[in-house]
């Protein structure tokens, strides 16, 4: 007599991709049903930060587990376009995905040519190519190591495409993290590696805008190729580079960014800022969060380019958009770890009870 009072038992949802029908579980989102059936959907962290699974919701509805607003364009948003990773079905739901970057994805094949400790947690792991690969500066490729058969991870490039055929990325060692303690911690030289890629859209769009860039840790890595890059191509839009890091022996390839500033065509501005050093030590640099520097500038007009960890980007993009660059004018790569999905992953349920 009391069956009134017990709930609804969770329905599934039928998801049409590109034409092909699949079955979306209770509480299960688009990614993880489409990868479940074996299509190759394109995607990368998992967590909304990278934009790889971005697809457009042609009919029905979804509830989205983060704010995709600085990850999608407002174009984009206003096109349907969502995050398969970020998308638990509410109702039957027709969806539209491009599988282009997909195919474009190649594998092949690289050996370590260098490890160099960049600081006492990130190496710059340089590969030497066997076969070609053109990629974007900003971009990123999927690394798997001989000695790690079955674990692949992703990390930017770190220099944009080289005449001789290397590859420079930068690793940080992350707690219990299985591929960055194999990179940081033992000798690969001479290792055979397997590179897949490239994937992302984050890279240098065409303007002559005034470029303000955000870097965090590891996240430095793409920002650099893309200097690079443009540096190689005379460019003469003005940039402000803003490097965030815990202390002093965080800090690196300072000598770098300073050569890049000195050939640089037009005003070049680069400030560390750390959030974590010693009050007594000798540093006479800017201190706080990378994020408390950027009230001081004037933006107006400029774009941004953010990588490093989701808190720093989420803080950036509040303060960028308070400071009158607009939320189209804003690109972003999250740096996310295996540690990051999994957390993730454990809390989707909880959100969308």
């Amino acid at each position: 007599m009391f069956s009134f009072f017990k709930k609804n038992p969770a329905t599934t949802h039928l998801a049409e991709i590109n034409g092909k029908p699949v079955e979306v579980l209770p509480k299960e989102t688009l990614l993880h049903a489409a990868l479940r059936e074996g299509i190759d959907f394109p995607h990368s962290c998992r967590v909304g930060g990278c934009a790889s699974c971005k697809c457009r919701l042609v009919d029905g509805s979804v509830k989205e587990l983060t704010d995709i607003g600085y990850i999608l364009s407002d174009a984009e948003l206003d096109q349907g376009y969502i995050l398969a990773c970020q998308s638990v079905p509410t109702s039957d739901v027709t969806i539209e995905v491009s599988l282009s970057e997909q195919a474009q994805r190649t594998r092949v094949s690289a050996r370590v040519v260098q490890q160099e400790r960049l600081t006492h947690d990130i190496t710059h792991l340089k590969l030497q190519l066997l076969e070609a690969l053109d990629y974007r500066a900003g971009q990123y490729a999927d690394l798997t190591l001989d000695s790690l058969p079955g674990v692949s991870r992703s990390y930017s490039f770190a220099t944009p495409p080289q005449p001789d055929g290397t590859l420079s990325f930068f690793v940080r060692k992350v707690p219990g993290g299985v591929f960055s303690t194999e990179v940081n911690d033992r000798d690969l030289l001479g290792q055979s590696v397997t590179v897949t890629g490239p994937s992302g859209d984050f890279w240098l769009r065409p303007s002559d805008a005034p470029i303000v860039m955000i870097a965090g840790g590891s996240g430095l890595a793409p920002i650099l190729a893309i200097l690079r890059g443009e540096l190689a191509r005379s460019s003469r839009r003005p940039v402000t580079l803003l490097f965030g890091a815990r202390s002093q022996q965080d800090l690196y390839a300072l000598d770098d960014i300073r050569e890049i500033a000195q050939q640089w065509g037009a005003p070049f501005i680069f400030t560390p800022i750390l959030s974590n050093e010693a009050p007594d030590t000798e540093w006479q640099g800017a201190r706080g969060w990378v994020t408390d520097l950027i009230p001081t500038l004037s933006l107006t007009g400029s774009e941004a380019y953010l990588c490093g960890p989701p808190a720093m980007i989420d803080s950036a993009v509040v303060h960028l958009s308070v400071a009158g660059i607009e939320r189209g004018s804003i690109f972003a790569d999250r740096f996310t770890t295996i540690g990051d999905v999994v957390k993730a992953e454990d809390v989707v349920s909880e959100l969308i009870d």
